[in-house]
């Protein structure tokens, strides 16, 4: 039995990498606060943005598996969001350079108010960056929109000399354990609500 699935994102790395677990799903991009609280962990905060993303659509639309995801960059521990401008990015690849840093992403997959998650950690070890490296990675637009200002998958992975963990979970998806979460909560739904799924038409 198969309960329909909805993506919380509007990425399309996001997007693609789901293609190759789920056949067909929606795509409702989630609209939330994604500032840090005071004192709040790396861990724990990209773990509360997925959730939110998550419970946000599932309560607009109850009837569906929703999947959402969040990927933060931690260098030194701090976090690093999406540049405001080419000195932001600038700053953030600097510290990048030469050293080892952690993507983490969080995935939960909810269903009215219940939510699944799991965060993965992967380790991350970038070449040193001269200043032109940086300057010239900025004109080509690519680390706008990209937490740490930069994206593995694109132009920005000729400055990563090796990582330890998820390829998927750094582009934006991990996709053993985004399987393994939609596994789980579909059998969990299935076996507590199938009589009433079944009669709602929501499963088949």
């Amino acid at each position: 039995m198969t309960v329909p699935l909805t993506l919380a994102s509007a990425s399309p790395r996001r997007k693609e990498l789901l293609s190759q677990l789920w056949p067909s799903f929606a795509v409702i991009p989630a609209d939330i606060d994604e500032t840090p609280h005071v004192g709040e962990q790396p861990r724990a905060h990209v773990t509360r943005l997925a959730q939110e993303k998550a419970l946000t659509v599932s309560a607009l639309h109850p009837h569906t598996l929703v999947l959402a995801a969040d990927t933060i960059v931690v260098a030194r521990g701090e976090i690093l969001g999406k540049p405001e401008n080419d000195q932001d990015a600038f700053t953030m690849l600097g510290l990048l350079s030469g050293q080892e840093h952690q993507v983490m992403t969080a995935i939960s997959v909810a269903f009215t108010d219940k939510v699944f998650s799991q965060c993965v950690e992967t380790q991350v070890w970038f070449r040193p960056l001269s200043n032109a490296d940086i300057t010239e990675y900025w004109a080509t637009g690519e680390p706008a929109d990209k937490a740490g200002a930069y994206g593995i998958q694109g132009l920005g992975g000729r400055f990563v000399e090796r990582i330890n963990g998820s390829y998927s979970a750094v582009v934006g998806l991990p996709l053993v354990e985004t399987e393994h979460l939609l596994q789980q909560a579909q059998q969990t739904l299935v076996k507590q609500y199938s009589g009433e799924l079944g009669e709602r038409g929501i499963i088949d």
